[in-house]
């Protein structure tokens, strides 16, 4: 089919490089030509695994092609909108900017039968007002809502072979058409057996902040467990491991420490309790803001296990803080607790040292005060205190004797309980994790 992207940053560079390399004949358009102009030599102006490869393939079959022009969307039967949706200057609502301007640029460009579909996460009620502004301007084409539901790290994975598919279109039998498009848009992924949701345009933008929502309690309540257990002596690792076991509950997300960040969970699930407020639902969700505060304060622990790891000497000692981006196999430092606790230490007068595999660039950019070591081993050398924040394979698996050789004091703080703490102990470490004894 022909496809349109509109908006190339790292939702539409995956989704249309993910359509093409499916063999669709795609159109990526973003109004930042220095972007346009990245993508189309084959290189994405960030780090996700797996993106290079096809990006690269679907250009050279010649199914792929970027542009800065909206009027070449014109000829596409669907055409996505993946534009961002950012958290409001002084306010947690998400900001519409983009998508609105997306969707009135289109519209000049669409033809009869033509499917607009919106990908962005937007607040519940986006689609009906925007499905309202389609059919109205006299095209005949019609809109649809098919949130995402990418990980980053995963996106290419989860793109081409998504753990599910849903689908927000008109009631009746003005939803077929869309469907059906929508069908041979991912016929691949429904025969391999992927699960579909055929449901209307709130359940749908409803599906994925909801979504979002889950996972950030579920890290939060693990977390505030933590708060419990680092009072009372209990371990809440092992708490996370024997209440894992249950079926209703299950391990994932219940790992313990500095928290999540990123540009998604945190600005969403803020926009999500601006949206209910708006629908006079506040309360319905008002235990995420409660959520939003647990996860800030890990950032704070973990400053404050630094400083009492230091003692009294803060000004000229050295901490070498491990990772930048916000998880690892990602170069996003958007809210990242890595780069928070780094800032917040130099804020305090120690020197910092922060190394990460492939987001040192976009943190110096954002952070030019702190100090960067592209290499682990420049970063160890001399530290007073070792932190882990981003659980980076290279990380997780240091070797504390090897580690004890290039650092000055033997004291590491584990802000993902990512370490054996016996392991690190039997080496002659200080070790400091978050819910643990």
């Amino acid at each position: 089919m022909k496809i349109s992207v509109i908006g190339c940053g790292y939702l539409g560079a995956v989704h249309a490089s993910a359509m093409a390399e499916l063999g669709h004949d795609v159109v990526g358009i973003d109004v930042d030509a220095a972007k346009i102009a990245s993508l189309a030599a084959g290189n994405p102006p960030f780090f996700e695994p797996g993106l290079p490869e096809i990006l690269i393939s679907a250009t050279a079959s010649g199914r792929l092609r970027f542009s800065t022009d909206i009027a070449d969307a014109a000829g596409s039967q669907v055409h996505f909108i993946a534009v961002g949706t950012p958290q409001k200057a002084g306010s947690h609502a998400a900001d519409l900017t983009y998508v609105d301007a997306a969707v009135s640029a289109l519209i000049p460009h669409l033809a009869p039968g033509d499917l607009v579909v919106g990908k962005s996460t937007v607040p519940v009620g986006t689609a009906a007002r925007l499905a309202e502004q389609v059919e109205s301007s006299g095209s005949g084409a019609s809109l649809a809502w098919n949130p995402e539901f990418l990980r980053e790290g995963f996106a290419v994975r989860d793109t081409l072979t998504p753990d599910r598919l849903v689908y927000g279109v008109p009631a009746g039998v003005a939803g077929e058409q869309p469907a059906a498009l929508l069908n041979e848009i991912y016929a691949s992924a429904l025969a391999a057996g992927t699960p579909l949701v055929v449901t209307d345009y709130a359940t749908a933008e409803l599906v994925k902040v909801s979504a979002n929502a889950f996972l950030a309690t579920k890290i939060s309540f693990i977390n505030a467990m933590a708060e419990i257990a680092e009072v009372t002596g209990a371990d809440v690792t092992q708490l996370a491991e024997a209440i894992g076991f249950d079926d209703r509950i299950g391990r994932k997300f219940l790992g313990a420490g500095v928290g999540f960040g990123g540009g998604c969970l945190p600005k969403d699930i803020r926009a999500f309790t601006a949206r209910a407020e708006e629908l006079g639902r506040g309360e319905s969700v008002a235990f995420l803001k409660e959520v939003d505060k647990i996860n800030l304060r890990r950032r704070q622990r973990v400053v404050d296990l630094t400083v009492e790891a230091l003692g009294e000497k803060l000004h000229g000692s050295k901490v070498a803080v491990l990772g930048l981006s916000f998880k690892p196999h990602s170069d996003d430092v958007r809210d990242s607790p890595a780069l928070d606790v780094a800032v917040q230490l130099h804020g305090l007068g120690v020197d910092v040292v922060a190394t990460d595999p492939e987001a040192i660039h976009n943190a110096r950019v954002r952070h030019p005060q702190l100090g960067y070591e592209a290499l682990i081993d420049d970063a160890l050398r001399d530290a007073d205190v070792v932190v882990l924040v981003t659980e980076w394979p290279e990380f997780r698996a240091l070797d504390p004797i090897w580690a004890a050789s290039l650092v000055r004091n033997r004291v590491v703080v584990d802000a993902r309980n990512s370490y054996d703490p016996q392991v690190w102990r039997a080496a002659g470490w200080a070790y400091y994790g978050l819910g643990r004894p």
